[in-house]
């Protein structure tokens, strides 16, 4: 089978490229490859009351399938190029901007109206930050949701279903050149394209590797983040959160001059388990639906580790510290700030004992054992720092769960168009290292799809 174009990955770049590519051009011959399953048939076992672990799923149904790992997020879109990618570094910051406004368009064309657009715009809470030695960065935040993200994504696959071949569980095995286009390998066969869009997400990032080292494109390591998830009484962060929804804050340590930073705030919200290639790490949810509320907010506190050479493999160090969590703990441990700070773990007794009930079933247990010092030193740095300027946030019994980590794939070469040295091949979404976020994502996959369409004429 031969296609104009293949895209490698049904994540939101790979949605939102193929949706330009037919919209640019009914005619053109779209296929979209995903290693896991369709929107519908994406269930996790551990979801349901009966299995606690992660049993390792042939396709895990959180990280892959239609919607890519953001299918069963809070559904943040953040517009902004103060964090979340560095996508405007290749096609300017103008262009970047437009493009998430229209992804958010989209958005809210296909599920997403009467979700609210929140900003840090003209706000008082800057300054309160600025005045306790925190920075608050700028961003429009779109929240949709867990549920209508959801629902947006039922109606784009409604959309593209008929316009774009979708093959569902069917993992690509490798792509090779092949005269002026490319060989698509998988286990059902081999299919043929003009040109290739890759969009494997972070789940893809050791599959990746094995592309750029076979096809000799150039790589260099990125950034791994290390950190806890908080999760305290929605009261302490409702001045923030009520205006801004997701507020990014970052903090300088003293001791170290290490920057720490919150992210994805789920007011009301739930901790949840996430799975990458078999190591279970933390993430938080957040419904649009007040029935689904909790009285609980969690957010994340990462400290960004960069490596120097000899080292490169910034993905395995996270994953160390997070199999660490996994062995002591069978997956996720929780311990409250109280007992993490007199230097004793936490047990079941005093969890129950606290006044924050947990939102995710952990392990109690001791992070101070898992976390690398000056990591955790930062951590309780900006504990302190943030209780400043929203008094409650250091409370004994406030919960801390770990480890959650962001694995950054390394940053592929790419040129403004996002096309590798190799012409025609296009590597778009956070498996290029380049986006971090659902919104640089999908800007990355309509910025393809519109240079394609560009030389196509």
């Amino acid at each position: 089978m031969r296609y104009d174009i293949i895209i490698v990955g049904a994540g939101p770049g790979g949605i939102f490229a193929s949706y330009e590519l037919v919209k640019k051009n009914p005619e053109i011959k779209v296929a979209v490859f995903e290693t896991g399953h369709s929107l519908e048939k994406r269930v996790c076992p551990i979801d349901g009351d009966k299995i606690k672990s992660c049993i390792n799923c042939k396709s895990c149904s959180i990280m892959n399938g239609f919607g890519g790992a953001g299918a069963f997020s809070d559904g943040k879109y953040n517009i902004t190029n103060q964090f979340g990618g560095t996508l405007y570094e290749y096609i300017g910051k103008n262009k970047a901007l437009d493009l998430m406004y229209y992804v958010d368009e989209l958005n809210l064309k296909y599920g997403g109206e009467g979700t609210k657009l929140y900003s840090t715009a003209n706000t008082e809470i800057k300054k309160l930050c600025v005045q306790n030695g925190l920075h608050l960065l700028d961003a429009s935040v779109r929240h949709l949701g867990t549920d209508k993200n959801y629902v947006v994504l039922e109606n784009l696959y409604a959309e593209l279903k008929d316009k774009v071949d979708f093959y569902f569980d069917t993992p690509v095995d490798s792509v090779l050149q092949n005269g002026d286009g490319y060989l698509i390998k998988t286990a059902k066969g081999d299919y043929q394209c003009d040109k290739c869009i890759i969009s494997a997400g972070r789940s893809g990032s050791k599959w990746m590797e094995k592309v750029c080292s076979e096809l000799n494109i150039p790589t260099k390591s990125n950034r791994v983040d290390i950190g806890v998830r908080v999760e305290l009484p929605a009261e302490v962060f409702s001045h923030l959160t009520d205006e801004l929804y997701e507020s990014k804050i970052v903090y300088r340590t003293a001791k170290f001059e290490d920057l720490v930073r919150t992210f994805c705030m789920n007011p009301h919200g739930v901790v949840v388990n996430e799975n990458t290639n078999g190591i279970v790490t933390v993430n938080g949810h957040s419904y649009e639906d007040p029935s689904k509320h909790t009285e609980n907010t969690n957010f994340a506190l990462l400290v960004a580790k960069h490596f120097s050479e000899p080292f490169r493999d910034s993905n395995g160090y996270g994953e160390s510290i997070a199999k660490l969590s996994n062995m002591l703990g069978g997956g996720v441990l929780v311990q409250r700030f109280g007992d993490l700070i007199r230097g004793r773990r936490s047990n079941a007794t005093r969890i129950a004992e606290g006044f924050v009930t947990p939102t995710l079933s952990a392990t109690p247990g001791d992070l101070s054992l898992v976390m690398p010092k000056r990591i955790l030193d930062g951590i309780i740095e900006m504990i302190y720092a943030l209780d400043k300027i929203a008094p409650g946030t250091a409370n004994d019994d406030t919960l801390l769960y770990g480890v959650e980590v962001k694995f950054y794939n390394m940053e592929v070469e790419i040129d403004e168009n996002l096309e590798t040295p190799l012409k025609g091949l296009y590597v778009i979404g956070d498996c290029s290292g380049v986006t971090h976020s659902l919104s640089h994502a999908s800007a990355s996959g309509v910025h393809v799809a519109r240079a394609i369409a560009r030389a196509n004429k």
